[in-house]
C-alpha cells in the first residue's frame, strides 16, 4: 500500500530516545513553494498526501519551511492573501518565515501573520534594542504521550535578500534583526536557547524548522553550520536555498542531525517519521497517487484553487507584446537558474529595457530579481508577473566607476555558486576571472564594506570604453538595489538620485517591446546565453 502512495524516497535513520506511542509520528513538510499552487504536486497534492497519511496514523503534522507567499501572480496580485488561504485549507500546523515573507513589507508581512491560523514561528527575528521576540520561538505538538518541539528559524540573509527597508524605521535606522552578526555566534545562540527552552518544557524531540540554506548561502547561516554549532536537535528541514536531498550532518557533539530539504514549488513533499522502533526516517515523495496509480486529488483544494483563480486570471491574459525567441532565466541544458551565474538573453533584455527606458549610461538587473522565462510567442500580463513578481519601482542614480566596480565584484563573489546578486548589464561588459578566490568584506548583515585583494571582475567597458573609475555615470535599476541597498549593494545607497520612481519593474517589458522594439522582441535576443557582455575565465 506505501508503493502505491509513495513515488521516489530516500531514507535516513538515527537512533531516539524511548517513548510510548503505537504508531508512526509523520511530519509532512514544504519549504520554497513560491506561489507555484498548481506546479508539480501543488497543493491538491499536499492536501491528497496528508488525507493518505492520516488514513495510517492519527499523528500526523503538516509543516512550512518559508517563502510561500511569493513568487507568481497569485501571490503579487493579492500581497500574499491567496497562499495564505490555500495554505489554511490544507491544515499547516506550523510555519516559518523565509526572506520572501517580507517581500510586500513589515506590515502588511504581520498582518497577514494574524490570518494564517497557525501562525509563524522564528526563534530569531526580534525587535528593538531590547530583542524583543516577533513571533513565539516554538510550538510543542503532543502525540499522547511523546511531545515534539518544532523550532523555527530565519535567515539573517532576509535583510539583504528581501527589501532591507523592510527592517528599518523611516530614517534608515534599523529596528528589527535576526540576529545577525559577525560570526554567526549570536544566531547559534538564539537558536539553541530555543531549543533548550523546549527541552525543559518537555520535549522529548526538537525539529529545527529552519529558512536557511546550504548551496550559494552565507556561510556562517547555513544549516549546517547551524547544526554544526548547536546540539539537542534531532532533525532539520531545511529551505531558501531551493535544493534536493537528504543526508545527516554532524552536530556540536558529533551526533549524525538527519538534514532535509524538497527543492522548490512543491517539486517533492519532504516526510520525516518517528517510528515506534526509535528510528528518524527521512524521504522526499515526487508522486501522489490513488489506488488505481493516477495522480491523487483532492476535491476541496481543488475547488478552492478554482474559486481563487477565476478572481484573476482574465486580467492576467492581457497581451503586452510579442516575441519571436524564448527569453530564458535557465540554462538550456540544465535548466537550473542560469541568471543567478551566468549571462542570458532574459537578463540582457531586462538590463536593456531599464537602460533604454530611463536614458542612462548603464542599466543593471539582479539575477536574483529575474523569476520566470518567457516562451516564444504572446506575451501576458501573467508572464511579465513571472518574471518580475516583486513590484520594485524603476529609478536611476549617478555612480563612480569605482562604485560600479565594487557593485559588479560584489555580484560575482559567490561566483560559481548561484547568487542573487549576479548581475546583468546593458551599456557595460565585463570578465570574471574565476582562478581569483573572492576577497569581498561585509558587514555583519552581509552589506558590501570593501575588496581586500584583487577584483575577481576584469576589462570593465563602457559603451566599448574602459571605465573611469572616477568619473560618474547614470545607472538604471530598480529602488531594491539602488535606493535600499539589496543584496548587499550598499555601494549605490547614498548615490544622487536623478529619476525616481519611473515606473513599475513589469510595466518595463510592455514598455520597451511596444515604444523601442516595434512590438516584437526578434532575433538580436535569440542566443539563450545573451550577447556575450559577460566573459567567464
Amino acid at each position: 500500500m506505501m508503493s502505491a502512495l509513495i513515488g521516489a524516497a530516500a531514507a535516513v535513520m538515527m537512533t531516539i530516545p524511548t517513548f510510548a506511542i503505537d504508531s508512526d509520528i509523520v511530519i509532512i513538510h514544504t519549504n520554497d513553494t513560491h506561489c507555484g499552487i498548481e506546479e508539480n504536486l501543488g497543493f491538491e497534492g499536499v492536501a491528497a498526501y496528508e488525507k493518505q497519511m492520516k488514513a495510517l496514523t492519527p499523528y500526523v503534522t503538516l509543516v512550512d519551511a518559508g517563502d510561500a507567499i511569493q513568487g507568481a501572480p497569485v501571490g503579487t496580485l493579492s500581497e500574499g492573501g491567496y497562499i495564505i488561504s490555500l495554505m489554511n485549507q490544507a491544515g499547516y500546523d506550523f510555519a516559518i518565515p523565509g526572506n520572501h515573507e517580507f517581500d510586500y513589507g513589515m506590515s502588511r508581512f504581520l498582518k497577514l501573520s494574524t490570518t494564517l491560523d497557525c501562525g509563524y514561528y522564528s526563534c530569531n527575528l526580534v525587535k528593538g534594542p531590547s530583542k524583543q521576540l516577533v513571533f513565539k520561538p516554538y510550538k510543542i505538538i503532543n502525540y499522547d504521550d511523546v511531545s515534539v518541539a518544532y523550532v523555527g528559524v530565519t535567515t539573517p540573509e532576509s535583510i539583504t535578500k528581501s527589501n532591507p527597508t523592510n527592517f528599518q524605521n523611516g530614517t534608515g535606522g534599523y529596528i528589527y534583526s535576526l540576529c545577525e552578526d559577525a560570526d554567526g555566534q549570536s544566531l547559534y545562540r538564539q537558536v539553541q536557547d530555543a531549543v533548550d527552552a523546549a527541552r525543559s518544557e518537555g520535549a522529548n524531540f526538537v525539529i529545527l524548522v529552519g529558512h536557511l540554506g546550504n548551496e550559494g548561502v552565507t556561510e556562517k547561516w547555513t544549516s549546517k553550520s547551524v547544526i554544526a554549532n548547536t546540539n539537542g536537535i534531532d532533525a532539520v528541514i531545511d529551505g531558501h536555498s531551493h535544493e534536493t536531498f537528504t543526508e545527516r550532518v554532524p552536530n556540536k557533539d558529533g551526533a549524525l542531525v538527519p538534514l532535509a530539504q524538497t527543492g522548490t514549488k512543491f517539486a517533492n513533499i519532504g516526510k520525516i517519521t518517528i517510528t515506534p522502533s526509535k528510528e528518524i526516517r527521512l524521504e522526499l515523495v515526487d508522486a501522489v497517487t490513488a489506488q488505481d496509480g493516477t495522480a491523487a486529488s483532492d476535491p476541496e483544494m481543488k475547488d478552492l484553487i478554482t474559486r481563487i483563480k477565476s478572481q484573476y486570471e482574465a486580467s492576467l491574459k492581457t497581451v503586452l507584446g510579442h516575441t519571436d525567441v524564448k527569453l530564458t532565466s535557465t540554462n538550456p541544458d540544465t535548466n537550473l537558474r542560469a541568471v543567478r551565474n551566468a549571462e542570458t538573453n532574459l537578463g540582457d533584455f531586462c538590463a536593456d529595457a531599464f537602460r533604454v527606458l530611463l536614458g542612462t549610461d548603464i542599466g543593471i538587473m539582479n539575477g536574483g530579481g529575474i523569476r520566470g522565462s518567457i516562451d516564444a510567442g504572446d506575451i501576458t500580463y501573467e508572464d511579465a508577473l513571472n518574471v518580475y513578481p516583486f513590484g520594485n519601482m524603476i529609478c536611476a542614480v549617478e555612480a563612480t566607476g569605482q562604485q560600479i566596480k565594487d557593485a559588479l565584484e560584489m555580484g560575482v563573489s559567490l561566483y560559481p555558486e548561484e547568487s542573487g546578486g549576479f548581475i546583468h548589464a546593458s551599456g557595460l561588459t565585463y570578465t570574471i576571472d574565476s582562478s581569483i578566490p573572492s576577497s569581498v568584506r561585509t558587514d555583519e548583515r552581509r552589506n558590501f564594506t570593501g575588496v581586500a585583494g584583487e577584483y575577481r571582475v576584469k576589462d570593465i567597458l563602457v559603451n566599448g570604453e574602459p571605465i573611469d573609475l572616477e568619473k560618474t555615470y547614470t545607472v538604471a535599476s530598480h529602488n531594491y538595489w539602488l535606493k535600499s541597498g539589496g543584496d548587499g549593494m550598499s555601494m549605490f545607497v547614498n548615490c544622487p538620485v536623478v529619476r525616481d520612481d519611473v515606473m513599475v519593474d513589469v510595466d518595463t517589458i510592455t514598455t520597451y517591446i511596444q515604444d523601442h522594439l516595434g512590438g516584437v522582441v526578434g532575433e538580436e535576443y535569440g542566443n539563450p546565453h545573451g550577447q556575450g557582455r559577460i566573459t567567464i575565465k
